[in-house]
């Protein structure tokens, strides 16, 4: 199991973040990741492995004046 924003959901071998994010179907395009406490950037979201356990959060930015 890995908590994504305090949901616990399955945790599969392999798991990137792209794949976190598909599975909890995050489709808005400005996000900052986190796991565990350490901001991942955005070129590393399809090659980073999600471990079982880790703690991700999507955090959502907004804009607008």
């Amino acid at each position: 199991m890995i908590e994504v924003n305090g949901e616990h959901i399955p945790w599969k071998e392999g798991m990137t973040i792209q794949d976190v994010l598909e599975t909890c179907r995050y489709t808005y395009p400005m996000v900052i990741i986190k796991v565990n406490g350490k901001i991942i950037k955005r070129a590393q979201y399809e090659t980073y492995k999600v471990k079982d356990g880790d703690v991700v959060q999507v955090i959502h930015l907004m804009s607008g004046g």
